[in-house]
Formats: C-alpha cells, structure tokens, sequence
C-alpha cells in the first residue's frame, strides 16, 4: 500500500499497532535511508543549528560502511531507527522480511550499542504482515503524517506539501541520501520556520513516540 502526502484516517484503523502521528502536539523530524556521507553531515549542522532532536531511519548496510556517521548521529542526541538491511519491500511476498528486519537491528547494535525500537517500511510500503513482524522483531511500526516527497530534488513540492498539510503533531518524512541532498537544508529550515510561524513546538522522538 503507498501512501501519499497525508494518509487517510481509514488506515489508521487498518493497522492500530502502528504510529502514525506524534503523541503530544509537537512536530517530529524524521530522516530515511541514510546514513550517507555526502547528505548526513549536512543534516546534523542544521539540525544542531535548531537544537532539534530528530530520528533516523537507518539502512543496515549503510550503518556497516559507515559507523562513524552513526555514532555522529547518537552524539548529536538523535534515534538510530531501523530501515531493513538493504531497503527491500516488507510485504507478504518477500520471504526475507523479517531476516532484513533482524539483521538491520544487529547491526545497528554493533555500530551503537543499543538495539533500535522503532521500524519504518522501505518506501513507505505498509502491509497486513507488518504488526507480526513487529511483534516478532520486539519494534514499533513508525509511518508518518506528512511526506514531503523532498526525494524528487524539488524545492516546490516540498514547500507545498508544508503550507498545506503540516499540523501541530505531524510526524514528517525527509530524506538523508543524494536525491534530496541539494535541498535538504532548505527543507529543514522551510518546516522549522513554517511551525514557528503557525506556533507549533518541535519535539523529541522519545515524548512524540511514546
């Protein structure tokens, strides 16, 4: 199932075990895919720039080539979460889900020291295995409330899916890979200054997600 910028109510019930928006009434960043040296150093400035807590989606092969940039992550104060080991679609047909889900937190345990409690699809891609796969993996199933599509490297959509979806407990997807490396900074800056603007907090993954 994809979804787009806000997913509809209906899904929520679909799928009850799994958190869709922030818990208190404050925004939560949230990056996927990385980490990535080109695009993760950046990310960490401008989040540091802001004092914003964020939590990072995190591809096990990535954490293996390069455990330095998660444990910048961790020292910024920021969750390392798990993202499958190679990105693959955890859905009915892939045999694998669950080795992909196991491995990926393995290794963020070796990288960090600490096992990840928080999982988010590959691509957003949510179907009727994933609370099994939870339960058996010991995670909690993170979606979102509001995509910003900053993957397709254009400022315009990125903008416009924040004037006219973000909310007072919007959990928000941004990317931490080259696809949205030229306008992450922009991106970062654009949500902190919109939820200013309409008076929303920022908050902290361990307060929006509990």
């Amino acid at each position: 199932m994809k979804i787009k910028y806000v997913p509809p109510k209906i899904i929520h019930k679909l799928f009850p075990q799994t958190i869709w928006e922030s818990n208190v009434n404050k925004i939560l960043y949230t990056f996927d895919d990385g980490p990535n040296p080109e695009s993760t150093p950046i990310i960490l400035r401008k989040l540091k720039e802001h004092s914003i807590k964020a939590i990072f989606f995190c591809v096990g092969e990535n954490v293996k080539k390069y455990p330095e940039l998660i444990k910048q992550i961790v020292a910024g104060g920021h969750t390392i979460a798990n993202h499958t080991i190679t990105h693959q679609n955890i859905n009915i047909f892939n045999k694998n889900a669950s080795s992909q889900i196991e491995k990926c937190s393995n290794i963020i345990e070796e990288a960090v020291g600490v096992k990840p409690i928080y999982f988010r699809p590959p691509h957003g891609r949510i179907g009727l295995s994933i609370e099994s796969l939870m339960k058996k993996n010991n995670l909690k199933n993170v979606m979102w409330s509001l995509l910003t599509y900053d993957y397709k490297n254009d400022f315009n959509i990125v903008s416009f899916a924040v004037d006219n979806y973000l909310k007072k407990n919007s959990i928000i997807v941004l990317h931490d890979s080259l696809k949205s490396k030229s306008i992450i900074e922009k991106s970062i800056d654009y949500v902190f200054n919109n939820a200013r603007k309409k008076g929303y907090e920022i908050g902290e993954p361990n307060e929006c997600l509990k």
